[in-house]
């Protein structure tokens, strides 16, 4: 049976990734129930897959963690704490991560290997460009955003879908954290246009 693959990701209202100015992680509004259920969801196990520019902001937050203190919430240690697979054809080893292993073959046979032989789910958090690779070629079981009620149009960065193709999207799951932020899980199918 072949393995699950998520696509997590962090989303301002107007779809972006990430924000410039003064927003600080979470974009400033994160709660108690956020952490909890992000707790939750890096609990079980799971492999994480990054991809070369994620992985790197991530190290670079934990090597740095006096100016990015929210990494070191309980679930940035537990995804900190998982076996993790970086595919990346520029990093060097050693990789300055617990767990974690570097494979320089192409994403799309990477996680067509893990899906077919991981004993638990797959769990990617940002890695856009390699994520919208992996959605086009249907490795992509499901994605989950969180999206926080900002709008970030003048300093927002980071398209967290911009530039996919076409899909539908079947809604799985949805929670409401912290009475602001929402959580959407989809699975997504490409778009198959309607023939006239």
């Amino acid at each position: 049976m072949s393995a699950t693959y998520t696509f997590d990701v962090f989303s301002s209202l107007d779809g972006f990734g990430s924000a410039g100015s003064d927003w600080g992680g979470y974009w400033g509004k994160q709660g108690p129930e956020l952490l909890a259920h992000r707790l939750g969801l890096y609990t079980p196990p799971c492999r994480m897959v990054f991809g070369a520019n994620t992985f790197r902001l991530f190290s670079l937050f934990w090597a740095e963690i006096e100016m990015n203190p929210e990494v070191e919430d309980a679930w940035g240690v537990a995804l900190h704490d998982k076996p993790a697979t970086v595919i990346s054809t520029t990093l060097e080893e050693p990789l300055s991560w617990p767990n974690a292993t570097l494979e320089r073959a192409d994403a799309l046979e990477v996680v067509a290997q893990l899906k077919e032989t991981s004993d638990v789910p797959l769990r990617s958090h940002g890695s856009l460009a390699m994520n919208h690779s992996l959605l086009a070629a249907g490795l992509v079981d499901f994605i989950q955003v969180s999206i926080f009620p900002v709008l970030t149009g003048h300093s927002g960065s980071a398209p967290v879908l911009g530039g996919v193709d076409d899909y539908d999207l079947e809604l799985v799951d949805s929670k409401l954290l912290d009475g602001r932020i929402q959580e959407l899980t989809y699975r997504p199918t490409r778009h198959q246009p309607a023939h006239a």
